[in-house]
């Protein structure tokens, strides 16, 4: 397994609260773009659920499409994400989603963590797989 390290600029984007709870909590459907840099080259697309207490704090879910190269192979994935913001960071885990890649990416398999925040730069770690050339599946 090879891993691949580096950051991600977040972009402008939007929020949009659909469902005000009690007491402060919502929830919305976030959006945006990420510009990453470092063993990930390329730009990323993010749409979230988020699900805030009223202590400002959040859960959410989302997918993320990320166009730019891994290991010097070009393509795009497709990556399942989760995880929790405290009001100043966010924290989480991804997971490539099965059969969602394409071109010299197509194959490619893992899982692995990210924060963001304070401000609009985080940081990424994706241990992955790619197939021998050849070899991926096509779909």
């Amino acid at each position: 397994m090879a891993t691949a390290r580096g950051t991600f600029d977040v972009l402008p984007g939007g929020e949009d609260r659909y469902e005000p709870l009690d007491d402060g909590a919502a929830l919305s459907h976030a959006w945006g773009d990420q510009r990453f840099s470092g063993d990930i080259e390329g730009d990323g697309s993010i749409h979230w659920l988020m699900a805030y207490g009223a202590d400002k704090t959040a859960r959410y879910v989302g997918q993320q499409r990320i166009r730019g190269t891994i290991d010097g192979r070009t393509g795009v994935v497709v990556i399942a994400a989760g995880g929790m913001f405290d009001g100043e960071r966010s924290t989480g885990q991804w997971s490539i989603v099965p059969g969602m890649a394409t071109g010299e990416l197509a194959g490619i398999a893992g899982s692995g963590t990210f924060t963001a925040g304070p401000g609009p730069q985080g940081t990424y770690e994706l241990e992955y797989t790619v197939p021998l050339e050849g070899t991926a599946e096509s779909d």
